[in-house]
């Protein structure tokens, strides 16, 4: 009961910040000129980005496939694409939810360890952060004066300014974690027999180790070719998806090629903030980027923002309800097999 409380309390409170957000994204917008701008784009490029989207969402799940198959075991590729998209279908709901919904879909379907499908999604995910940090490190080298200025004021200066303001805190907050690590370390040496037989600690021991076997998985790939050629179309197909869009308004057509890979490596933040399918934070980081730096009018910039959030929110919605569906089917299926004698 309690664990359902705070989860819901999560839920309502990263909620209750994207919709903030959404706030200071249109309280100095005309929602008529907004609504205006979305209706009269060209949705072609809309569509251009759907089949974008399809691609990376299927290279994602053709990736996980190596891990998973690195780890001895076996998968159908399309098994693993409907848990991907069940998973993004579930992070619109709860933030992370999806990394368990994914793991959980295949471990029922094929009977794959669940600690180990967690441990291979946080390396996937630990993988994709550095990408994405290389990624943001890029765009900033290119746009120096733009992209180093607009980071600077928005992102580091304020954590400098609360990190000195609190130092103090900081400091007794870092002591205190190192003394709980410490006295953990002596409490498992002095209790290392008796923990032992501990049916409760040798199940959390099973599932740490599981879990670490999938987070090594990398290191250890024999088809690590075929894993960096699925990221690399991940990622194209996500600068894709957000250049194309570009041209459906005329203010952004005129928009380049490192300005949208400025974009998606900016925007890119939002949709990672823990608030539910980055609703807001993405809003509020893409009109910022497009209004403060690339100076496209305030209504507009909120429009495209608007358009490309809901319009790839729409096709999560419909291939993680598709997905879930199938899913259902191919249960449906393997249970009416008659089973051998």
């Amino acid at each position: 009961m309690k664990k359902k409380f705070l989860s819901s309390l999560n839920f309502v409170v990263f909620f209750l910040i994207g919709i903030f957000l959404l706030y200071l994204v249109f309280r100095k917008v005309n929602i008529q000129q907004v609504l205006g701008q979305i209706f009269e784009a060209n949705y072609w490029w809309v569509l251009l980005s759907f089949i974008c989207a399809f691609i990376s969402h299927f290279a994602r799940a053709l990736r996980w496939n190596i891990l998973i198959n690195s780890m001895g075991h076996k998968t159908r590729a399309f098994s693993t694409f409907y848990a991907v998209m069940i998973g993004y279908f579930a992070n619109m709901a709860i933030p992370r939810l999806g990394e368990v919904s994914k793991c959980g879909v295949l471990h029922k379907k094929d009977g794959i360890p669940f600690d180990s499908l967690l441990g291979s999604v946080v390396a996937e995910r630990v993988f994709d952060l550095f990408v994405l940090l290389v990624l943001i490190f890029t765009v900033i080298v290119f746009q120096m004066k733009l992209v180093g200025g607009f980071v600077n004021q928005l992102v580091v200066e304020p954590l400098v300014s609360k990190f000195s303001n609190n130092i103090s805190a900081i400091l007794i907050a870092g002591g205190i974690i190192m003394a709980m690590i410490l006295a953990c370390v002596i409490l498992y040496r002095v209790y290392n027999e008796r923990l032992q037989q501990s049916e409760l600690f040798n199940k959390i021991k099973g599932f740490l180790k599981g879990f670490m076997d999938g987070a090594k998985t990398i290191w250890k790939l024999e088809k690590r070719f075929a894993f960096l050629f699925y990221t690399f179309i991940i990622w194209f197909m996500y600068f894709l998806m957000t250049y194309v869009v570009f041209f459906a308004m005329d203010a952004t057509s005129s928009l380049t090629i490192i300005d949208g890979l400025t974009v998606l490596a900016i925007g890119s933040l939002g949709m990672v903030a823990p608030v539910p399918g980055g609703i807001g934070a993405y809003h509020f980081i893409v009109k910022a980027l497009l209004f403060e730096l690339y100076l496209i009018p305030n209504d507009i910039a909120a429009s495209w923002a608007t358009m490309v959030h809901a319009s790839q929110s729409l096709l999560i919605v419909f291939l993680g309800t598709f997905s879930y569906f199938m899913i259902l089917s191919m249960k449906r299926k393997s249970n009416e097999q008659p089973q051998p004698n």
